[in-house]
């Protein structure tokens, strides 16, 4: 693989021009696509094999004018100090604003009188409408939700206080200012890491020319994938973070051949040759992955991560063509000089000692007293992260609701008027559908499943059912007395669902749960059920592929068994903050509760890509020091002197970028760009830059054992350019030192 992609990055570097141009056009054709693509509904959310979906269905069918998937808001009204909504001009307002509400968007199937649908408080300070819309909350548009809040504002023009809760109000937060900050962050990053303009913008420009083709690339096919907005959200993150690490790499390998000595072209295609085999394996992993989400069988998680996966393999594909070509452009400018030289890390000629060796910095500094304390520093690395996993113990998963919103919000202002005025479970009532086809007696069955639910703990009301048209099917809605996300609602959910089988033999129906609260249970724990078969095909796969990039056994081991310890640490570290609410006030966390149920599995996803990629790239270079006769000790101490700094500065990047989405107002924005970020840092800098060189150095020799007959199978990439060198030492030693160059080009 190493002589082939030498062969590419010589090439591209050659015909800079065609290949500069190639890039351009993609670029332009994928952004034509995008402003000419029909503009694309946002994809429906469906969880095929769960009860609350299969009731959904079941009601589409025989009942689709209810809409029963349909987004829904809660408009609350409250009357002012002293004053009742039943007051005659309170209650003209809000039959006033219920009729607007039915006719301000062609989208809304009902919108109740709370004064006929009795959703008023028992003191009259407080009541709801509730409004029904004819399609899902991801299918909504920006009319539709303007038309919910100028009508409600001009309800507040009268004096009552006016809050909208529920789902159709949710839109994907803006995370254009973070994604800005994280850039400038990278931007000063790579300055400070290259002491050059030109070669920390190369990184960004690539970075950003990749994000720009897979993100409009999947706005073009939207529609014709049914592709929804939150797809691209994913792609555009990921995308941005390994297309800077890997553009890194390959210009810093560029930097460190043109310092050896090698003419540009030579330096290009060792670069590609060597750091690029890295680059190709580290975006393996990625996408493994990320295709690998498809194990949770969501449809919109598959998707993300399979257009995630495709915007990671456009960066590979960019750094190993599109980078070697601008590099010809740049020609010297990439390399710092003068007293930058020094400080920056090039020049190596004035920064050497008196005997000629490079001066030490600081990686080799920090490898060399690893090497000779490991045991200390592997007990101190495992004992802090296992501290720091100590919380996971705790861990509580589900879905949030409006409970978790921020306080300034309508939506959580809104949770708090229902819970003050009617009860929590008045915020996520169940919807209990009850197939009466098998029934003798449909109405006497519907009224006994409704007095069966009646007498369950943690029921505060049940609704009598409403039966549809034809009499087959019963739905009744059932308030809990706990709020929405609480376990008691959970236990509840499936309390009712342990009923079915009673009330089947008795009456001949059938009865399933949904509803919101239900379908977020739901997916929970379809998330749980998951997380497991997901890690062990992620670890697995990736632990057979660096087993063929290595020709290793255990450092592969060492690798999957340091990206666990890292991710339950920062798994931890969110359970702390989020849940239990330490330095909750730091980070913004108005509201504590359960963490998040796609949490574990989208940090395993993405962490364990980026974690492939500090490994592969910081490993390979041990690797191709042992390979090339260096004792392992040694190896350890060149690999950190010519990798620990860019690897350091992928991971400040990455945990810039991450980190920026703390400061979302969404709840679940925040909680993924600090797991994310948390995580990286743990994996970057305590497990890659300690735990590794600290076990590589008590391994010795025996880190890089493979028994013979494994060696024999696997097919040989050449990851370290072993073959680059042999060829270079028969050119030298056949023509002389000057011939190498000529001969490179046969």
């Amino acid at each position: 693989m190493a002589t082939f992609l030498y062969k590419l990055g010589k090439l591209a570097f050659r015909r800079r021009h065609f290949v500069a141009l190639i890039w351009v056009a993609l670029l332009t054709l994928a952004g034509v696509g995008a402003a000419s693509a029909p503009t694309a509904a946002s994809s429906s959310f469906s969880i095929p094999g769960t009860e609350a979906q299969k009731a959904f269905d079941l009601l589409e069918k025989r009942a689709p004018e209810a809409s029963a998937d349909g987004a829904s808001a809660r408009v609350v009204f409250k009357a002012p100090d002293g004053e009742k909504v039943t007051d005659k001009a309170n209650k003209a307002e809000i039959v006033k604003t219920v009729g607007a509400l039915k006719s301000g968007s062609d989208q809304v199937a009902r919108a109740d009188d709370p004064f006929k649908a009795k959703t008023v408080s028992k003191d009259g300070s407080t009541a709801y409408a509730s409004v029904s819309y004819k399609v899902t909350s991801m299918e909504l548009t920006d009319d539709d939700r303007d038309a919910l809040e100028k009508t409600t504002d001009k309800a507040r023009d009268s004096g009552l206080t006016v809050e909208v809760g529920g789902d159709a109000l949710q839109a994907m937060p803006e995370t254009g200012s973070t994604e800005i900050i994280g850039i400038a962050v990278a931007a000063v990053v790579l300055v400070i890491t290259f002491g050059s303009l030109i070669a920390a913008g190369l990184p960004l420009l690539t970075a950003l020319i990749g994000v720009g083709i897979g993100v409009s690339s999947i706005t073009a096919l939207a529609d014709a994938l049914d592709l929804g907005t939150t797809t691209s959200t994913l792609a555009m993150m990921i995308g941005l973070a390994v297309g800077i690490d890997y553009a890194l790499f390959i210009v810093s390998r560029y930097r460190g051949e043109l310092a050896d000595g090698r003419d540009r072209e030579e330096a290009a295609g060792r670069a590609v040759g060597t750091a690029g085999s890295a680059v190709v394996f580290a975006g393996l992993t990625v996408v493994i992955a990320l295709v690998g989400l498809a194990v949770v069988n969501i449809p919109m998680l598959t998707k993300m991560g399979f257009a995630a996966a495709g915007t990671v393999v456009i960066a590979v594909l960019i750094a190993l063509t599109l980078i070697p070509a601008l590099l010809g452009y740049a020609g010297k400018r990439v390399m710092p000089t003068g007293e930058k030289s020094r400080l920056f890390g090039g020049g190596r000629k004035k920064a050497a000692g008196a005997d000629g060796a490079a001066k030490p910095n600081m990686g080799t500094r920090w490898a060399r007293f690893v090497v000779r304390r490991p045991i200390a520093v592997l007990l101190v690395g495992i004992v802090g992260l296992g501290a720091a996993a100590i919380p996971v113990s705790q861990l509580e998963l589900g879905l949030p609701d409006d409970g978790a919103q921020p306080t300034s919000t309508t939506q959580r202002k809104a949770y708090d008027l229902v819970s003050e005025g009617f009860g929590p479970g008045f915020n996520g009532p169940l919807m209990v559908v009850g197939d009466l086809k098998g029934a003798d007696d449909p109405k006497a069955a519907a009224q006994q499943i409704q007095k069966k639910i009646s007498g369950l703990d943690d029921v505060l009301t049940v609704a009598p059912p409403i039966l549809t048209k034809a009499g087959d099917t019963a739905i009744i809605s059932v308030v809990p007395s706990s709020k929405p996300s609480g376990i008691e609602t959970e236990d509840l959910v499936h309390s009712i669902r342990d009923t079915g089988a009673q009330l089947k033999s008795d009456t001949g129906a059938d009865i399933m749960v949904t509803g919101t609260t239900a379908m977020n249970i739901d997916v929970s724990q379809k998330l749980n059920d998951a997380l497991l078969p997901y890690l062990a095909l992620v670890v697995g796969l990736a632990f057979l592929l660096l087993i063929v990039v290595f020709r290793s056994i255990l450092v592969p081991l060492k690798a999957a068994l340091g990206f666990l310890l890292s991710v339950l640490a920062a798994l931890g570290a969110v359970v702390a903050v989020f849940q239990w609410g330490w330095l909750g006030s730091l980070f913004g966390v108005e509201q504590t509760g359960p963490i998040m149920s796609m949490m574990p599995i989208f940090m395993v996803g993405v962490v364990f890509g980026l974690a492939m990629d500090y490994e592969v790239f910081l490993v390979t270079r041990m690797r191709e020091a042992y390979v090339h006769g260096e004792r392992p000790g040694e190896a350890v101490i060149t690999g950190f002197r010519h990798g620990a700094r860019v690897v350091s500065a992928a991971a400040v990047i990455m945990i810039a970028v991450f980190a920026g989405f703390i400061g979302s107002s969404e709840q679940m924005v925040k909680m993924i760009g600090f797991g994310l970020a948390i995580a990286v840092f743990f994996d970057a800098f305590v497990v890659r830059m300690a735990l590794v060189p600290a076990v590589l150095a008590l391994l010795g020799k025996r880190a890089w054992w493979l028994p013979k007959w494994l060696d024999r199978a696997l097919p040989n990439v050449d990851v370290e350019g072993e073959g680059l060198r042999t060829e270079e030492e028969k050119a030298t030693s056949t023509h002389g030192p000057d011939a190498d160059r000529e001969l490179t080009r046969v």
